[in-house]
């Protein structure tokens, strides 16, 4: 592709970036020809947007539908008081194209959905994900795996947030961490839970710093690597990533080959609300009920189907057997004990559960909410990812 020429202008608003000899007049030029999307004009996509514009990427998407509301400016800087009850894409617009007047910016004023996403996202080099909802990131996920692009995520929650590069080249995609979304009523979102203010700022940089990477061509990128953020404690902790050879969407036989309802495919069904003891014939069973029966020195055989990453970052004991092993080790599983699965929020070891009472085991129970109810209602200390 050849590559655009850079203005007198340009010279001298790059020239910080032109000395440095990872960047030069070549990869300025490389950012200029760049097409970036960004999912989201809020809080990750707001300091996301502002330094990419700066940075001199020459067209940038938008993707957003909402409004700016009060409660908005807490974190997404893209907007002002002046701006309530304006589309955020308008707002978003009017600053990125103050701070740099050359930058082509194209605004989708839309939900993104399986129906659009595909033709949305074609046109774009890389694709920052900025969203803060299940379905979404999922969708966003997908699309970038069947269209070949680099997904740069990010995700924040309280004082905690992750970021990564996902499918890029032969990495990991966002499947391969998180194969199934958790029930949402067990997922508090930002507006339930909070989020410090600068976090977004944080990581929406870490996914600019990857974006202008991947751009360049030069250093580290995430990709393969899930950076975990303690804002509380000004922590950064690293997760190697590997590919699933068995991921539904980026494997070797992906069970999707088009984009699916991802509001369904993240929705309950059936609940696992507190008050329902038993779902398809496993009892479910509370972390504080789990917990007294630990410390009552019960016999039971902790069974955790997560992958091994995850439970480097935080468990509660027991025996790691993840989900899709478990058929080739049953033999590991102890018959005559009570069974208590459990994975990050419940879906998984609720899986695993009923293959091991389809398997003959008649004593299997299911902590619902997973490893994150323990979080919540046990351990608060217990790291959250």
């Amino acid at each position: 592709m050849e590559l655009p020429e850079l203005s007198q202008d340009e010279l001298l608003r790059y020239s910080r970036h032109l000395i440095l000899p990872e960047v030069g007049e070549e990869g300025q030029r490389r950012l200029k020809a760049a097409r970036v999307l960004c999912v989201g004009a809020g809080g990750l996509g707001s300091p996301l947007a502002l330094y990419l514009a700066a940075a001199g990427v020459g067209t940038l998407g938008l993707v957003d539908f909402d409004v700016v509301d009060a409660s908005n400016l807490q974190r997404q800087i893209l907007h002002s008081t002046n701006d309530i009850g304006r589309r955020k894409l308008d707002s978003a617009a009017e600053k990125l194209q103050a701070l740099n007047p050359d930058l082509n910016l194209v605004k989708h004023d839309t939900k993104l959905s399986s129906a659009n996403a595909l033709d949305i996202l074609k046109d774009y080099d890389i694709v920052a994900d900025g969203t803060d909802n299940f379905p979404t990131r999922y969708l966003v996920n997908d699309a970038c795996v069947l269209l070949g692009k680099p997904n740069v995520y990010g995700s924040i929650f309280r004082f905690e947030g992750q970021a990564s590069v996902f499918a890029a080249r032969d990495g990991p995609c966002y499947r391969c961490v998180y194969p199934e979304p958790p029930p949402p009523k067990l997922v508090p979102s930002c507006a339930e839970g909070g989020v410090l203010g600068v976090l977004p700022g944080l990581v929406g940089v870490i996914q600019a710093t990857e974006t202008v990477k991947l751009i360049l061509g030069k250093g580290t990128t995430l990709a393969g690597r899930l950076l975990l953020v303690d804002a509380l404690n000004m922590r950064f902790r690293e997760v190697r990533l590997r590919k699933n050879p068995d991921c539904q969407i980026c494997g070797a036989h992906p069970a999707f080959t088009q984009l699916i309802d991802y509001q369904q495919f993240c929705g309950i069904a059936p609940s696992i609300q507190e008050e329902i003891r038993i779902m398809n014939g496993v009892p479910q069973l509370t972390a504080a009920e789990v917990k007294r029966r630990m410390d009552a020195g019960e016999d039971l055989f902790i069974l955790d189907v997560r992958e091994p990453f995850e439970y480097q970052i935080a468990n509660i004991g027991g025996t790691l057997i993840p989900l899709g092993q478990i058929p080739h080790r049953l033999h590991e599983i102890d018959r005559e004990r009570e069974i208590v699965v459990y994975c990050k929020f419940g879906a998984r070891s609720q899986r695993a559960a009923e293959f091991l009472r389809q398997s003959g085991y008649s004593k299997v129970s299911n902590l619902a909410g997973g490893i994150m109810a323990w979080s919540n209602e046990v351990d608060p200390s217990l790291p959250r990812y």
